[in-house]
């Protein structure tokens, strides 16, 4: 398998269009067209990781946080990530980063916290705009099921739990062929009216190409008329954290100790504890201080995430109870996650899952 056909199954699951605009998810180092002989998955780029690549011939890296976050000016050794990235061209070891695209889809990073924490009926907490188009197509009445399924085969029509979704209006379309063409129905030079259908559906903007090849694939017309609108309704699939509920209520110190056990938790800083139970918590791995508010409007009884500041845990205001547990605690999980992803799929290479704990924060205990 080449790094190109990994990428387009990273793709299919967590499109790289969906990262965030600050983000550097995508192939990072090496060439495209290289075949893959052994892959190590990690959640950062270590001295000690890539190291640990070249020991274990692994000629691909494929890890969550970026390597390459901010600009590079030049190439010189006199940083870590200056040096990891000679190692990785010296070794022919090439980078591939799934990070804010991973933490944003329904199935991802905060999925994965969900699964460890115990909650059922999880969905986004706060869902992103404009990611939904509505395609609209006409076409002649016996050709509509063959159009419409090659739509829906291709990603189209999915609403919440609901698939093959679309409206339908029948009318009739007018058109005349010219010079040159070659009409599947009418003659060239002369106005033909056809009964058509009018299809409408919605997809995901990041499938749009696969959409518009299929359904013209499936279209009997030389000239396919179609239009596409952009939606500005929110999208239940794809967006930041996740919300849900345990089977049963606990008290605060049974959570803290859930998480500490989870988690492998150094140490959890938490808000006030003002409430006897906990029933539905919202999570989101890594820094997620933005959605305190958020996760307050979802009437959620406790936030998990990391990174929350000083002052964050004031505007709790007994609220909520925010638990930080720590940005690599967090997404610890992550590794498992980009392995079962690839694990699904039909790959011809070794996958391993990197040994190394590549959490920068230390913990001092006195016992």
């Amino acid at each position: 398998m080449t790094i190109k056909e990994l990428i387009a199954i990273f793709n299919d699951t967590a499109s790289f269009s969906m990262q965030e605009d600050y983000d550097n998810s995508g192939l990072l180092v090496g060439d495209s067209s290289n075949e893959i002989k052994k892959a190590l998955i990690t959640l950062d780029i270590t001295e000690s990781v890539m190291d640990e690549a070249i020991n274990k011939n692994c000629n691909l890296i494929i890890s969550h946080h970026p390597l390459i976050f901010k600009g590079l000016k030049k190439i010189t050794g006199k940083t870590q990530t200056e040096n990891i990235l000679i190692k990785a061209i010296k070794n022919d070891i090439s980078i591939i980063s799934l990070h804010t695209n991973l933490d944003n889809i329904s199935e991802g990073v905060n999925k994965k916290i969900c699964e460890k924490i115990g909650l059922k009926n999880t969905k986004i907490l706060d869902k992103k705009k404009g990611l939904l188009k509505k395609l609209v197509v006409f076409c002649p009445v016996d050709h509509a099921n063959n159009v419409r399924m090659a739509i829906f085969k291709a990603g189209g029509g999915k609403i919440g739990d609901y698939d093959w979704c679309s409206y339908n209006i029948e009318g009739e379309g007018s058109f005349r062929a010219g010079e040159g063409a070659n009409p599947f129905v009418g003659n060239v030079k002369e106005l033909h009216f056809e009964k058509e259908i009018r299809i409408e559906t919605i997809y995901p903007s990041y499938i749009e190409e696969q959409i518009i090849k299929s359904m013209i694939e499936a279209h009997p017309y030389e000239e396919v008329a179609y239009d596409i609108y952009p939606l500005d309704n929110y999208f239940d699939k794809i967006g930041s954290g996740m919300i849900g509920q345990l089977e049963k209520a606990i008290n605060p110190e049974e959570l803290l100790k859930l998480l500490e056990k989870q988690f492998k938790t150094g140490i959890i800083r938490h808000s006030n504890i003002h409430k006897d139970e906990i029933k539905t918590i919202a999570v989101c791995g890594g820094s997620g201080s933005f959605l305190i508010n958020k996760a307050i409007q979802e009437n959620a009884d406790a936030f998990i995430t990391a990174d929350i500041k000083y002052h964050q845990f004031l505007d709790a205001e007994n609220k909520i109870i925010l638990a930080d547990i720590g940005h690599y605690e967090s997404e610890q999980f992550t590794k498992e996650l980009i392995y079962e992803i690839i694990s699904k799929k039909n790959i011809n290479f070794a996958v391993q899952v990197s040994e190394i704990n590549s959490n920068p924060v230390n913990y001092f205990r006195t016992q």
